[in-house]
Order: structure tokens, then C-alpha cells, then sequence
């Protein structure tokens, strides 16, 4: 059973946990490091989830967190029309499912009830066709992209930039 909720900072322990395997799991998806989160304190992950422009969101399966995605809205005036997408990550057992894109919808939707959001942006490492794919069918498009965004140790990896307008219906 698939479940999106909304998490809260009584989640904090089970973000944590599920943050920590994307970092290990899929370090080049991230601009953020396993060795740096893994010491952060639970306050730092509480902080996360207790924020006024900023939403995660938690796919569950068997009342297990089996997936993530934040999404940020702009707090500066000139920038309130915008949000982003974070730290999209479904563990591998559940991928290919449909959790990814149930978390993704989720977040598109609350962006369009905040009615204030209209383009929705997010960066994809270039090599990971299925989350571009995902993304494309959900309505994002590539505007640009970014050579060597990220370095791991001796490994660049080029991200695309997406956006998505709110005004075209939702696949």
C-alpha cells in the first residue's frame, strides 16, 4: 500500500535514516555528502522538517519510510512565483513501482494549492535517465545544463536544469 504524508519533525529519526541510504546509495544524485549529514545532530533533521517554506514529503509502504522528496518555496518577494525540488530519493527495493512519481505529484500538487507557485524547478544528474524521465512525463523541461556540477573524489558528473510551468495540466 503507497501512502505520501506530509512529514513533521516527529519524523526527524526516520528522515535521518532514510537520508543517510541516499547519500550512500546514490552519491552522485546529491550536493550534500554522507560524511557531512552523518554528523549532523537530530536537530539539524528536526529543523528540516519544522520549516515554513519547506515541505517533505515521506512515501510509505507498510508504514515504512521507503521514500523522499522536499520541496522549497522561494521566501523573497521577487522569487514567491518559485519552489524547488530537493533530495528526490525512493530506496531501491521500492524503485520502479511508482513511488517516485507519487511522491513527485504530491509535491507538484502542493506547490499548485499554495497558488502562489508557478514554475517548479530541479537539477538531474544527466546519467539518470529514469528520474528524467520521470520528470519529463511530469512536465519539466531542460533549460540548461551544467558541466561538471558535482566532483567525487576524481568523478565529474553534469546536471540538467529543469523547470516546470504549473499552468500546463499535470500528466
Amino acid at each position: 500500500m503507497k501512502e505520501i504524508i506530509l512529514l513533521s519533525a516527529e519524523h526527524a529519526e526516520l528522515y535521518r535514516t532514510i537520508r543517510l541510504e541516499a547519500l550512500k546509495n546514490n552519491p552522485e544524485a546529491f550536493a550534500s555528502s554522507y560524511e557531512e549529514e552523518v554528523e549532523l545532530d537530530m536537530i539539524n533533521f528536526k529543523n528540516r522538517l519544522h520549516s515554513s517554506h519547506s515541505y517533505t514529503f515521506g512515501a510509505c509502504s507498510e508504514k515504512q519510510l521507503v521514500g523522499t522528496v522536499t520541496l522549497v518555496h522561494e521566501s523573497k518577494s521577487k522569487l514567491q512565483h518559485r519552489a524547488t525540488i530537493y533530495a528526490m530519493y525512493v530506496s531501491l527495493e521500492y524503485r520502479g513501482i511508482g513511488f517516485a512519481r507519487a511522491l513527485m505529484q504530491r509535491a507538484i500538487t502542493h506547490a499548485k494549492n499554495l497558488s502562489i507557485i508557478e514554475q517548479i524547478y530541479l537539477t538531474v544528474v544527466t546519467e539518470n535517465q529514469p528520474a528524467k524521465n520521470l520528470y519529463q512525463s511530469l512536465g519539466f523541461q531542460v533549460y540548461a545544463e551544467e558541466r561538471n556540477a558535482l566532483k567525487i573524489q576524481d568523478t565529474y558528473y553534469d546536471e540538467q536544469h529543469m523547470v516546470c510551468y504549473l499552468n500546463k495540466p499535470l500528466n
